[in-house]
């Protein structure tokens, strides 16, 4: 059983900063594709990062330049830090684990956590 569990969501104004941390427990996460899918309001769902096992990462271009995923091995926990947030960016942000695909169509993960909101005042 994969568990994914969200943490580090809330209230930021634009310009700020937050980071997103996704602790598993029944998958290794340095051995499997993960990720970060958000949902936003009225808009269609989208990948916005993942980092494959090998460390290689994709972002999706509205985050390009502004977000980073990491993974810390020993903690078996995904990060999303993110930077200089815009209103646009206001959503729930899932993490995601196991896909085939790269980069991972946000359909195609395999397991996803309960979500955390993440709200970008102006």
């Amino acid at each position: 059983q994969v568990q994914l569990v969200e943490s580090g969501g809330g209230l930021v104004q634009a310009g700020g900063s937050l980071r997103l941390s996704c602790a598993a427990s029944g998958r290794t996460l340095s051995s499997v594709t993960t990720g970060w899918v958000r949902q936003a309001p009225g808009k269609e769902r989208e990948s916005v990062a993942a980092i494959r096992w090998t460390g290689i990462t994709y972002y999706a271009d509205t985050v390009k330049g502004r977000f980073t995923i990491s993974r810390d091995n020993a903690k078996n926990t995904v990060y999303l830090q993110m930077d200089s947030l815009k209103t646009e960016d206001t959503g729930v942000y899932y993490c995601a684990a196991e896909s085939t695909q790269w980069p991972p169509p946000v359909g195609e993960w395999n397991y996803r956590g309960q979500g955390t909101q993440v709200t970008v005042s102006s």
